[in-house]
């Protein structure tokens, strides 16, 4: 054998090494003795998975074959002694017996990891059809602690991509005190009935990115809670479900601002309302600002543009007592299309704290009901108009 022969082997030998380091072990959950009949609870053989792929010093990855898993609830926890990816190819059931959750136990739940990739092309299936009738917020005038499908708390520089979930039993997603996350191509499917599901909801986080999402559910779309903080959602196709939402802010004490929010090229199809902020009367002092919300499409939409200091969905607060959130350098920028309620544009803010610079052009919101044509309505806001507005700016006051 030459030595030039001899030299490339070596050669060969010290690539794929550096390419076993680079991509790390994989952890096969059925290597750990999940079943995925669909049947035998394997949480137990993903929680085996999970500490291994977690204490690994190379970075690795969590594989969870093509199969129905039955299990949960589930909790990979950091910190990790590298970055981890979790490669979920099958369909993954939580448990419909609400008695296997203890109180505000979530599914999934992720904490403490830098670097998560969750991704694969997998299903996550909440099964949360029986769930749904014991948390009606309009009925009870509370909301329950059922489970979240999946929870990120303190998870920073992750990729979220390729995963769907269904059905879950409360919020689909919740992502809070994290930040640089980024989902893409994300898939959320429940229908209309499914009570208080929100598709993905953020709080508390900073650099979220949400593109390419398609979000079908029983409540927001995309929901933002307090704190929430440079938040990107970028084609994002939603519907059925209640919009995408800042807020509700102003309920608890001690909240966080939110600053920084872009909305953009986002299609809202059959929704209750489409892009809006919402604050609760009555509130402690809050902030939100740099909230923009530019080339969104409208279809069939309630309530397509709304600022709403006045909400107070179960009717248990003190209407008359005047929002203390102060809101501040809004845009709303080319939203076009119809509209299933007369009011299209709807602006109404706090008479303790008025709306400040508040921007409105390029809208075209037509409405074919029996009341008339689309109104807009303003109230403690004098909006900077620009552009073409259909209806009229402020052709109302309240």
């Amino acid at each position: 054998m030459s030595f030039q022969v001899i030299q490339e082997a070596v050669c060969l030998l010290l690539l794929l090494a550096l390419i076993s380091e680079v991509q790390g072990t994989a952890f096969n959950v059925k290597s750990y003795g999940a079943k995925a009949d669909g049947q035998s609870d394997d949480s137990q053989a993903f929680m085996g998975a999970w500490k291994d792929t977690c204490a690994s010093a190379n970075p690795s990855t969590l594989v969870i074959p093509g199969g129905t898993y039955l299990l949960g609830p589930v909790k990979f926890y950091g910190p990790c002694q590298a970055a981890v990816a979790v490669q979920a190819q099958g369909t993954l059931k939580a448990p419909s017996d609400l008695n296997k959750f203890k109180a505000a136990e979530g599914w999934f739940d992720f904490q403490n990891i830098d670097g998560l990739t969750l991704s694969g092309g997998g299903i996550f299936d909440g099964q949360g059809q029986s769930a749904w009738a014991q948390n009606d917020c309009a009925k009870t005038g509370k909301c329950g602690s059922l489970p979240i499908s999946l929870r990120f708390t303190g998870v920073s520089n992750g990729m979220i991509r390729d995963i769907t979930s269904r059905n879950s039993k409360f919020f689909h997603m919740n992502i809070i005190d994290s930040k640089n996350l980024t989902l893409q191509h994300v898939t959320i499917d429940a229908p209309e009935n499914s009570l208080n599901t929100d598709g993905i909801h953020i709080g508390r986080s900073t650099g979220i990115n949400i593109t390419d999402a398609n979000i079908k559910t029983g409540d927001d779309c995309v929901s933002l809670g307090d704190g929430s903080q440079h938040i990107t959602v970028h084609k994002v196709t939603c519907g059925p479900g209640h919009g995408i939402s800042v807020g509700s802010l102003g309920r608890y004490p001690n909240e966080q601002p939110v600053v920084g929010v872009t909305v953009t090229n986002c299609t809202l199809t059959n929704t209750m309302n489409g892009v809006r902020v919402k604050t609760w009367p009555a509130s402690p002092n809050g902030v939100a600002s740099d909230m923009h919300f530019e080339d969104i499409i409208m279809n069939n939409v309630g309530n397509p543009v709304l600022i709403d200091q006045e909400y107070c969905p179960y009717g248990q607060c003190k209407a008359q007592v005047a929002s203390r959130v102060k809101i501040s350098n809004v845009s709303f920028k080319n939203i076009r299309g119809t509209t299933s309620t007369q009011v299209a544009v709807k602006l109404v803010c706090s008479r303790g704290i008025p709306c400040q610079n508040v921007q409105v052009s390029d809208i075209n919101l037509t409405y074919n009901g029996k009341e008339g044509p689309a109104v807009s309505v303003c109230a403690n806001v004098k909006p900077t108009l620009s552009g073409k507005i259909t209806p009229a700016a402020c052709s109302k006051t309240e």
